[in-house]
């Protein structure tokens, strides 16, 4: 099939604004996404830039607006979006460095500033073995865990669009990751910086990011979990 795909393009050291290119390829239904961006970059045009790594929907590095969606790329099949045109954008939020790819580093400030890592500093037990925990301990968290930090969540929030302030969905999914781990001993230092003016509360529940979330993550649940924890200093 033919399908006609229309890319955002922006060099901010030449161009004073942004565009859209057309390119006109050969797909068939089963092609991703990515692949007409590679045919595109290696064959017709190659200034193109985008982001990708492994190509299979876990670094989450080719999150991009597709078709007015947030998604990967490399998950996109051309077949599911019932059209032989396709719009390509980048990540709506972040500035744009050039064509697809947005700055991410204010995305991961927000990520580093809820503390995503195992707080614990009580002795190991005397066995010498880790620090064990129940399978329904392990399960009380385990959705949260799936986050490849690709920013489509975010990105597809209104409040973090109307604030950048804002610490945003993906920061409060790895902060639940750790609040509600049996190991871990952090959870009210995490909880106190995300009862700030700009943390969980900003939430808004519009559901825009449990629908962009390409791992299926139950985001908006996750975020008020992590409010009634706030609200009531439990953690069941």
């Amino acid at each position: 099939m033919e399908v006609r795909v229309r890319v955002f393009r922006f060099n901010p050291e030449v161009d004073r604004r942004p565009r859209y290119d057309v390119f006109t390829v050969e797909a068939e239904p089963m092609d991703r996404v990515l692949d007409l961006l590679e045919y595109i970059r290696g064959d017709i045009d190659g200034t193109l830039s985008f982001r990708r790594s492994c190509g299979h929907g876990i670094c989450g590095s080719d999150a991009m607006r597709i078709n007015g969606r947030n998604m990967l790329a490399c998950k996109a099949l051309v077949k599911n979006f019932g059209t032989n045109e396709i719009t390509i954008e980048p990540l709506l939020g972040l500035r744009v460095l050039k064509d697809l790819i947005v700055d991410m580093e204010p995305f991961f400030e927000h990520y580093r500033s809820v503390l995503p890592y195992l707080i614990n500093d009580e002795p190991l037990p005397e066995d010498g073995r880790e620090r064990l925990q129940s399978p329904a301990e392990r399960e009380r968290f385990d959705d949260t865990t799936k986050c490849i930090l690709c920013a489509a969540c975010t990105t597809s929030c209104p409040s973090f669009w109307a604030d950048g302030r804002y610490v945003g969905p993906a920061a409060i999914v790895n902060a639940h990751r750790f609040i509600f781990d049996s190991r871990d001993r952090g959870a009210a230092q995490r909880l106190e910086i995300l009862n700030q003016q700009m943390g969980v509360w900003r939430c808004r529940t519009a559901f825009n990011c449990t629908e962009a979330c390409p791992r299926e993550i139950k985001i908006t649940q996750a975020i008020a979990e992590v409010k009634r924890a706030i609200q009531t200093g439990r953690l069941d």
